[in-house]
């Protein structure tokens, strides 16, 4: 089980409501890290129809798990969480 050593703000809703915007907002505002948990940003190149976080955005704010894999490989929920376990704790490393 992963154990946090410091709180982890879950920013959730529907899609097109404004979660890409907010943790933007809130990581700039407490001087965190964004992972996204979207099913489409870990995609390369799915970049219209997501709110993807523009490169001026993640300049001023680090993201995580955008980007990682081609629209034509596997992904599974299992190893999606994987990944967002990992990046977690090295992130509160």
């Amino acid at each position: 089980m992963l154990e946090l050593s410091a709180p982890v703000i879950a920013i959730v809703g529907p899609t097109a409501s404004g979660k890409t915007d907010a943790a933007q907002i809130v990581a700039e505002r407490l001087g965190g890290e964004v992972v996204s948990a979207d099913s489409m940003q870990i995609y390369r190149g799915m970049d219209i129809g997501t709110a993807k976080a523009s490169l001026e955005e993640q300049a001023q704010v680090r993201h995580h798990l955008i980007d990682i894999i081609e629209p034509d490989d596997a992904m599974s929920v299992a190893r999606f969480q994987e990944l967002a376990r990992e990046k977690i704790a090295e992130l509160q490393a």
